[in-house]
């Protein structure tokens, strides 16, 4: 089954292009264009994997992640930052909020792939490690 990727930029041209470019690796999507919308999506549509743009309207990424973070419904999910704030500190600043990888925009597809498919196999290990706990 291909995985759903939850994807929140509020730039359209670049949210339908990393939409096109996901959808031709395999991963279906679903996109929003702020963070409010992505927490209630992802509470919804329980996603694999949650791509976020750092600066977007109503709720910015950093504040998504936390909340997706501090609700047990949502806390399993894997978040990767996508944004063109990539100074030392936002990187520190995302990854204290949650998130598993923090990626500078632009960024290469490949790298892109190749971030979302180690943070999905990380995830899918660590929810086996939990079921053989059991």
């Amino acid at each position: 089954m291909q995985a759903l990727i939850l994807l929140a930029e509020d730039e359209r041209d670049i949210r339908d292009l990393l939409v096109l470019f996901l959808e031709m690796g395999g991963f279906r999507t679903v996109a929003v264009a702020d963070g409010r919308e992505a927490v209630m999506q992802a509470i919804n549509r329980r996603p694999d994997l949650i791509l976020l743009d750092v600066r977007m309207p109503h709720m910015d990424g950093l504040q998504a992640c936390a909340a997706l973070k501090a609700s047990p419904d949502t806390r399993h999910i894997p978040v990767v930052f996508l944004s063109a704030f990539a100074s030392r500190q936002d990187v520190e600043s995302g990854l204290a909020a949650g998130a598993e990888r923090y990626l500078a925009k632009p960024v290469d597809m490949k790298v892109l792939h190749q971030n979302v498919a180690e943070v999905l196999q990380q995830a899918k290990s660590r929810g086996s490690r939990r079921i053989l706990r059991k």
